[in-house]
């Protein structure tokens, strides 16, 4: 097929590496690009597909197919093909639109934007659906992939049509590192997948020409001075995402901080997670009462817990703070002598008044061996955070969660579920809470979005209390004390120094600071 496509000077306008992208796609049966924005890579294949739809069948000639994720993206090309045929062959192109209702949604209307050619093929623009590619036939281009919402079985349908030797371009730039597209790169570039990559980056379009075309096609004079203002233009306008938009370096938003294999390695069956809801109608009931109703759900659900607390260990808890919608948390560690931070419970409260939650904390402390905590000191939560502080201090940090925080408590938090010094709770909660953290703009973090399951809304609750558990739990504080010694010369306390002489005596008083306050040692005769 490429053969004689390929030797038509038509090529002589494009730039390099858009030559390389006719070549390489009429040269392989499947062809995956990774590419930058604004660097004209659909508008080249509009170019190709004028070229193979134009061409007599002899020559490789074939309908093409084209799909975008959108109607403005099938609009831009089909016009590009049709200004590149007038470019190419001087006849003008018509194109013609239809409409149809789509069978699975009625309301929804699908248009599709058709060329054809003298040569009998034509090019189409359809919708980004999969049985578009039903009974068809030809070439296929598949633009802006990863934006695609079923790609993967858009690639399916697609490579079915090989088997009648239709050729598939495949396109976009990147949308993180765990989106389908990217997947596909990755087995291509292992072995499981034999279809030809290319990768097109900003920067080497602009060394082959890119701001030069712009130039000439603007009327404007090239030079080294503007083409560099025109790049750090470019770059600063993408800020952030100029590494995937740009410089095709898919990004980490998508990709769970904590991989989901690493969460089921560290969940242990049989750890509690007690947890407590109670009714809007329950804040404005009697103090007695909500603290005796608290006090008994205590004595229930936590006494048989804290008494299996080992003395000897220390400790440490963390906690996310919320007061209606999401979860309070409070997750304890005990720490082993082996650095094993061993989970043996953890608390959820929903829609817990703040005395109750204070209430129920201050049950757990006073029972809790040698601890350390930190908590969520943001909001309505640095009420709980400041008196826990105040009644346990030197002992309990109060953490305002920003950037830096997860900057600094992330990383800790996912090497404790590398190396095994960290024990969770088999709960699909929990599970849910610590699976939900992105690395967003080269930090982990809990995404705005929030999750559900049949109990209600979370937002990472759990995750952000075992996170503080683990920053406890590496506090140092020292811990004071006194044991009194009892004095040798009391009144009836018997010792080894009651038969001492006057002056052994006295020495002994003077030493325990109990002697003479004018210095004088003895006894003056008269």
């Amino acid at each position: 097929m490429s053969g004689a496509l390929l030797s038509s000077s038509a090529l002589d306008p494009l730039l390099p590496y858009q030559q390389d992208v006719i070549r390489e796609c009429l040269s392989n049966p499947v062809t995956v690009i990774e590419k930058s924005r604004r660097i004209g890579i659909s508008w080249v294949l509009s170019w190709l597909a004028v070229t193979v739809a134009t061409a007599a069948p002899s020559a490789g000639g074939m309908d093409v197919f084209y799909m975008g994720y959108e109607k403005d993206m099938t609009r831009t090309f089909i016009d590009d093909c049709a200004a590149h045929a007038l470019l190419l062959t001087g006849v003008s192109a018509e194109v013609a639109e239809e409409i149809f209702k789509d069978p699975d949604k009625p309301e929804k209307e699908i248009h599709v934007f058709r060329i054809k050619f003298a040569s009998g093929f034509e090019i189409v623009a359809l919708p980004s659906v999969p049985r578009s590619f039903r009974s068809k036939q030809g070439l296929v281009i598949l633009d802006e992939a990863a934006f695609v919402d079923n790609l993967a079985e858009m690639i399916k349908a697609a490579l079915a049509l090989r088997i009648w030797g239709a050729r598939i371009i495949i396109l976009s730039t990147h949308k993180g590192v765990t989106n389908p597209f990217n997947e596909l790169i990755l087995d291509c570039r292992s072995g499981k997948k034999p279809y030809h990559v290319m990768r097109i980056t900003f920067d080497e379009a602009v060394e082959q020409g890119l701001y030069k075309k712009i130039c000439q096609k603007n009327g404007l004079e090239w030079s080294a001075e503007a083409e560099k203002k025109w790049y750090d233009e470019i770059i600063s306008e993408f800020g952030d995402l100029a590494d995937e938009e740009l410089h095709v370096i898919p990004a980490n938003d998508n990709e769970a901080f904590i991989p989901f294999g690493l969460i089921q390695a560290r969940q242990v069956k049989g750890v509690p997670v007690v947890e407590l809801e109670l009714t809007s109608e329950f804040t404005l009931k009697d103090k007695s009462e909500r603290e005796s109703f608290v006090k008994d759900w205590c004595e229930e659900n936590l006494a048989p817990l804290l008494d299996k607390f080992d003395p000897k260990l220390r400790h440490a808890f963390g906690e996310d703070f919320a007061r209606s919608g999401d979860l309070t948390v409070f997750w304890f560690l005990a720490i082993e002598r082996s650095f094993m931070k061993r989970t043996p419970f953890i608390v959820e409260l929903r829609n817990v008044p703040h005395e109750q939650q204070k209430q129920i904390l201050f049950y757990i402390l006073k029972k809790l061996p040698n601890f350390t905590g930190a908590m969520d000191g943001r909001g309505n939560g640095h009420y709980l955070a400041e008196v826990t502080a105040q009644e346990y201090p030197n002992r309990v940090e109060i953490v305002m969660i920003s950037e830096a925080w997860y900057r600094e408590s992330m990383p800790p938090l996912k090497a404790a579920f590398e190396e095994g010094e960290v024990t969770i709770p088999y709960d699909s909660g929990v599970q849910d809470d610590i699976r939900c953290l992105r690395t967003i703009r080269g930090v982990a973090r809990v995404p705005e979005s929030r999750s559900s399951d049949e109990k209600g809304k979370r937002h990472g609750d759990a995750a952000i209390a075992l996170a503080m558990a683990i920053m406890a739990s590496k506090a140092e504080v020292m811990e004071y004390g006194f044991t009194a010694i009892p004095n040798p010369l009391a009144p009836g306390v018997a010792n080894e120094n009651s038969g001492a002489d006057s002056l052994e005596r006295e020495l002994l008083m003077e030493r325990a600071g109990m002697g003479n306050p004018y210095g004088l040692r003895g006894r003056v005769r008269l």
